[in-house]
């Protein structure tokens, strides 16, 4: 599963800088970037860093079996949903899909509550306190 985060979270900073390289190309021929396209970017790339830190904090913190695909799933959606309704909704004009939205971000919060949950019950002892042991399962 962490391996899902941070493949998502490289894949998602390649097609931000794939992006800013078209706003590059967009500005050097004298027109203005489109506010859509400017928000796209930088909550895909902030995602997307963020993608890569749950992928080392979820072993860390010891999220295992359910909530460990929960997080997973939910923080991909939201990674990729926040950015790609902006997108497609102001960019392509399916406005329609705007609600959509709410679902995507509260994907990540209810991640981030896990996460939260997770964070405040484990025993003081487990995990938190150095490297997180290899999962070879998941990698």
């Amino acid at each position: 599963m962490t391996k899902a985060l941070k493949g998502s979270g490289f894949l998602g900073l390649a097609v931000m800088m794939a992006v800013g390289l078209h706003q590059f190309v967009i500005l050097s021929g004298g027109n203005a970037v489109p506010p859509w396209m400017i928000g796209g970017h930088a909550h895909l790339g902030v995602l997307s860093i963020l993608a890569i830190v749950m992928g080392f904090a979820v072993p860390a913190v010891g999220v295992t079996g359910t909530l460990r695909t929960a997080v997973t799933a939910l923080f991909i959606a939201g990674q990729w949903g926040i950015p790609g309704i902006v997108w497609l909704g102001e960019g392509f004009g399916l406005t329609f899909l705007m609600p959509t939205g709410f679902l995507w971000g509260g994907a990540l919060i209810v991640s981030m509550l896990i996460m939260f949950y997770k964070t405040v019950t484990q025993d003081a002892s487990a995990g938190g306190s150095g490297p997180a042991p290899a999962a070879p399962a998941d990698d």
